[in-house]
């Protein structure tokens, strides 16, 4: 049987782990590969269009740490499906809406739904599996997010172009829903996990989590680099549409299959990720994305789509990276530490939504990528700053 039925005591596959990125991504970046039609629709700039993007990835920042918490009083599975099943209903109302401020709104309810996926299952992960399993696993949840994110991309561009965006939509909740059942039938119960419902000893570490330095540096990074990522690939959109590329929503949403290249190299990548040390795991990744987004300056199409596939598989080792050092080197509160990662991490993405798209309508695609160019440069700094090659378990 492919999904074999779980059982108590049981450790999670590979392969379901994978699907859970997988579903959960679907929806975050889904309007990108249809901004220009939302544009059209709504008669918005494109910082107004970029907000439908900036808005999910906003409501996940600021529910990340508290979905840490709630996990660790009530447990993963459940947070995880009672998740994955509350992301159907904003989705499903989308196609529904008569202002671009209504879907902003529900764009954001869509994020709200979001961390109890992403945030819980590497507080999953790192409880049911050993060293090496954590970053084999971790990378195997990343190949997962990625494809998902292609495939959200790519569903509702070419939804988009038969059906207009509110029926790629359409598609996109009935998905949701097929995932969360999925996921409720066939995700084993946790069998390491502890409950924790004293939330003051819960505050006393977030405060200590606050005053870890190599914490705090990932979760800097974590900003810089979703920033790039979401800059990058909100933003080259508006640029295709227009001269001399004139790209339809369909050829848009093809242009995201460089992301398959991320799903194939970022699982390959994650146990020489441990061997590589993270710091300069991280600092090669980050010149890898960099030297792509600087190809994408060129102006020819496989120029542009060189450039995005080196700069995206770079970002997604980058990630992989960083969250594999935070679930070994986290020995209390990891699912709060990780809601605290993906909160600046998710910040960051909506701060790209919004830099980048001021650096666009003022200077168009060249603003755009200088403006990413010096977050990647940031994250670098911080890392070589902080994840010092002789502290154990980091460099």
């Amino acid at each position: 049987m492919l999904f074999p039925p779980p059982q108590n005591g049981k450790q999670a596959s590979r392969l379901i782990v994978w699907w859970i990125g997988f579903f959960a991504f679907l929806n975050v970046y889904s309007m990108q590969a249809v901004l220009p039609l939302v544009m059209d629709d709504f008669q918005a700039s494109p910082v107004q269009a970029g907000l439908t993007v900036g808005a999910t990835i906003l409501a996940v920042a600021l529910v990340s740490p508290f979905m840490g918490m709630l996990s660790d009083a009530f447990g993963r599975k459940l947070i995880i499906c009672s998740s994955m099943l509350a992301l159907t209903l904003p989705t499903a109302l989308i196609p529904l809406v008569s202002s671009l401020n209504a879907l902003i709104a529900l764009r954001f309810l869509q994020g709200l739904a979001i961390p109890g996926i992403v945030v819980v299952l590497i507080a999953y992960i790192s409880e049911e599996f050993q060293a090496n399993g954590v970053a084999r696993m971790t990378a195997t949840y990343v190949g997962g997010t990625v494809m998902g994110g292609f495939f959200g991309r790519f569903i509702t561009g070419h939804a988009g172009h038969l059906l207009g965006w509110r029926g790629a939509f359409v598609t996109l909740a009935l998905l949701n829903l097929l995932g969360a059942l999925l996921v409720l039938w066939r995700l084993p119960p946790s069998r390491s996990f502890v409950p924790n419902r004293n939330f003051s000893a819960g505050l006393n570490t977030l405060w200590r989590h606050m005053h870890h330095k190599r914490l705090m540096a990932a979760c800097a990074v974590g900003f810089c680099v979703l920033f790039s990522l979401v800059g990058t690939f909100t933003y080259v959109n508006l640029h295709l549409a227009s001269a001399p590329f004139f790209l339809s929503s369909a050829g848009l949403a093809n242009v995201f299959s460089v992301y398959l290249v991320g799903v194939l190299v970022t699982p390959l990548v994650g146990p020489y990720i441990v061997r590589l040390g993270f710091l300069r795991a991280l600092l090669g990744a980050l010149s890898l994305s960099t030297a792509g987004l600087l190809l994408t300056l060129w102006p020819a199409l496989p120029a542009v789509i060189i450039g995005l596939t080196v700069c995206s598989t770079g970002v997604f080792i980058c990630q992989s990276a960083t969250i594999s050092a935070i679930a070994q080197n986290i020995e209390e509160g990891r699912s709060l530490a990780t809601g605290l990662y993906y909160m600046s991490y998710y910040v960051g993405g909506a701060a790209g939504t919004l830099v980048a798209g001021l650096a666009f309508e003022a200077w168009g695609w060249s603003g755009a990528v200088f403006s990413i160019a010096l977050m990647q440069a940031l994250a670098g700094a911080i890392a070589v700053l902080v994840w010092r090659p002789s502290a154990q378990g980091v460099g």
